[in-house]
């Protein structure tokens, strides 16, 4: 018999029954809940009459709808000027309270984007199965859990039964080996990847990410990489768990301690696939060959080194995809053969549950520190993850460094990420941006979108063009 890889260790551990069709019920550890997701879930419980099976086992903070400015932030929910959102951020808190389910409020210091607090509190651990009206959560296997976005549907299931009904995947093993360049990041290792197998290369699977690069990253390279695992198709990403995972968690609020942490961190040391376990297929690439990537299009996987140029799509000889590209191109306002650096822009985001994490501040810092954002980048957000990244942030002066190149420095939350607060991009406009998505009116109508690395977008800002940061010194 062969061995299991780790989506498998994860999902027999939880298996509660199978049916003869593959239609599985398998028991959920954490649930994490937002604004948006969760108010008709909540109203179903109420009127079925229902209470949450396990209250302590969900977990909640508002995060896309809020505003990221501090003169908002301070008046609270009456700082929230959009009804719709206002409503949301009210119901959550009022659900909250209601069923007893522990919320991290908007002005709270532990707030944030929801798959920023999960790990930085120790609601995210090994082994877990993870659920959240997002998709993605995916961004929690980076502990070695099984995490992935569901339905508002599925949100009331979750909270009414501590179950959901579901399918097993199939296995897929993305291994990267060699070592990454300087100034290549997990941004770029998860850009080419979705470059390299499309967004729909990992329809049907759970991705284990692994190989030398992957083992090298920390937990945060390692979230951003799975965070992305959603736009490469895949429901769910994952890494093994290694000394790194154990370093990161000890010490976290939720996290166990004492003898109970000397029993979990030699429980999660078997969260690895075993050697001989079966692939249901692998893809490999090589670090070396990575460089920094952007994305020109409206998908994730229209994506190009940033020394290369937009292809041609006259050179496509598959007649869908070259129409694809001539509608995206014609969406983004630019021209196949066009040189990546010749794009000029007009903002550019630093945030979201891919990048807002410490470490992204970080290097974006290390970019613009001593220097100026461009003339024609008319708006140029830093947002950091959660209350406790940015006092952190704070603490190291790096709100300093943004603020005097001419960067904002905001309050956590999923900002321009996504068109549901008052940070939206404007129509026509390009904006450089850390987030994981660039669908047409993603950020804002009309709007433009980049996906690039915090590096690759803090050098942006300052030159008002893309650059190869490593170029930079």
């Amino acid at each position: 018999m062969s061995g299991k890889t780790l989506y498998d260790k994860i999902w027999d551990a939880h298996l509660v029954k199978e049916r003869d069709d593959g239609t599985s019920l398998i028991y959920i550890d954490r649930h994490l809940i937002h604004e948006v997701t969760s108010p008709q879930a909540f109203e179903g419980l109420r009127l079925a009459g229902r209470a949450p099976w396990r209250a302590d086992a969900n977990y909640a903070t508002p995060d896309h709808n809020i505003p990221t400015t501090r003169a908002e932030r301070s008046q609270g929910l009456a700082g929230i000027v959009d009804p719709v959102s206002k409503i949301q951020v009210k119901t959550l808190d009022d659900n909250c309270k209601e069923f007893n389910i522990f919320e991290l409020e908007m002005n709270d210091l532990r707030q944030g984007i929801v798959h920023v607090i999960g790990p930085e509190q120790g609601i995210t651990l090994p082994g877990m199965t993870i659920v959240c009206g997002d998709s993605h959560t995916s961004t929690h296997g980076a502990l070695g859990a099984l995490a992935h976005g569901i339905g508002t549907s599925e949100v009331e299931h979750v909270l009414a039964t501590q179950c959901l009904m579901q399918k097993k995947m199939k296995n897929m093993l993305v291994r990267v080996d060699g070592e990454l360049k300087t100034g290549v990041t997990a941004k770029d290792i998860v850009l080419a990847i979705i470059g390299r197998i499309g967004t729909a290369g990992g329809t049907g699977y759970t991705i284990e990410f692994g190989g030398d690069v992957i083992k090298a990253l920390s937990v945060e390279g390692r979230m951003t990489v799975c965070n992305m695992a959603i736009e490469a198709g895949a429901r769910a990403g994952l890494v093994a768990v290694d000394q790194t995972t154990l370093d990161y968690i000890e010490g976290r609020p939720l996290a166990p301690a004492g003898e109970l942490w000397e029993q979990a961190a030699a429980a999660w040391s078997e969260l690895v696939s075993d050697d001989d376990a079966q692939w249901d297929a692998v893809v490999e690439l090589n670090g070396t060959d990575i460089e920094p990537q952007v994305t020109w299009g409206t998908s994730p996987e229209m994506v190009a080194p940033v020394n290369g140029s937009i292809p041609d799509p006259s050179a496509e000889t598959d007649a869908i995809k070259r129409q694809n590209m001539e509608q995206a191109l014609r969406y983004m306002g630019l021209e196949g053969g066009t040189a990546i650096k010749d794009i000029k822009l007009d903002c550019v985001f630093i945030g979201s549950c891919t990048n807002s994490r410490i470490e992204d501040l970080r290097e974006a810092a290390k970019v613009v520190a001593g220097k100026q954002k461009a003339a024609n980048v008319e708006l140029a957000l830093v947002v950091p993850g959660s209350g406790l990244v940015k006092q952190q942030a704070e603490a190291e002066g790096l709100d300093q460094i943004f603020e005097a190149a001419g960067l904002e420095w905001r309050e956590p939350g999923c900002s321009m990420c996504l068109a549901m607060n008052a940070d939206q991009l404007g129509e026509g406009k390009h904006c450089a941006s850390t987030s994981n998505r660039n669908f047409e009116g993603r950020q804002g109508f009309g709007g433009r979108t980049h996906l690039v690395s915090p590096a690759m977008a803090a050098a942006a800002a300052v030159h008002g063009h893309f650059v190869d940061v490593r170029e930079l010194g």
